[in-house]
């Protein structure tokens, strides 16, 4: 009898990560949800069913935290097979101006930066085993300039991560996938003002992981730019 196929999501708690554990579960995977919050990942993890749903409480910014998500993860599943690198948050500090907020910018970068790349690190020796799948989230802020705050410029690092992951992993078989939204509808914003009035769903964007997910094992969709329709930037 095949395994089940194993489909692990940092920042699955809410939004973007939140429809893709919903999508991935309907498309049969065992789910992992990590995230900061316990309560939430709880309700989702009852809701969904306990049989293929694990909820690992995890700081992205936290090495040992994800250590132990990982080690969790194949206690429990035994392989890991999709990675979605999902945790992130902005701030909408400007670079002149305004109240120095230096924690805000330090966590900011230690989730959106390290945290992407710790999740990396870290699954990457189990997605060779499986010749499986490591996609990342940046966003449209991390593609071209923006102004007024450090979010952006995280993006365009993470940017730099998924293509310095796939120049890396050539000849291993695993693809690599870099999730560019524009704005989405989702809890991510807080209280920093959206950029307009045209906005993506969640589930927009969980379509476009699963449709990179479902490519035959020879089709590495590389990057998927993703606007709601009259957005300029």
């Amino acid at each position: 009898m095949e395994q089940k196929k194993v489909f692990l999501i940092t920042g699955a708690s809410t939004g973007i990560g939140e429809a893709t554990a919903r999508m991935a579960y309907e498309a049969g995977y065992h789910v992992v949800l990590a995230a900061r919050s316990s309560a939430r990942l709880a309700a989702l993890e009852k809701e969904l069913g306990h049989d293929r749903v694990m909820a690992c409480a995890c700081d992205v910014s936290d090495w040992d935290d994800q250590k132990n998500l990982m080690a969790t993860t194949l206690e429990r599943f035994g392989r890991l097979d999709v990675v979605f690198a999902n945790a992130g948050f902005s701030k909408g500090s400007p670079f002149f101006g305004g109240e120095d907020k230096p924690d805000e910018w330090k966590q900011m970068v230690l989730t959106n930066v390290f945290g992407a790349a710790a999740t990396a690190r870290l699954s990457l020796p189990e997605l060779v085993k499986t010749a499986g799948h490591f996609l990342i989230s940046g966003s449209v802020v991390g593609h071209i300039t923006s102004t007024r705050n450090l979010y952006s410029a995280t993006k365009w690092a993470v940017t730099g991560i998924a293509q310095s992951i796939r120049n890396e992993m050539v000849g291993t078989g695993i693809r690599v996938t870099l999730i560019e939204p524009g704005v989405v509808d989702t809890p991510f914003w807080g209280s920093v003002p959206k950029p307009g009035t045209p906005e993506l769903k969640a589930d927009d964007i969980a379509r476009a992981v699963m449709y990179a997910v479902s490519q035959p094992p020879h089709v590495d969709v590389n990057d998927i730019l993703i606007r709601p329709v009259g957005q300029p930037h």
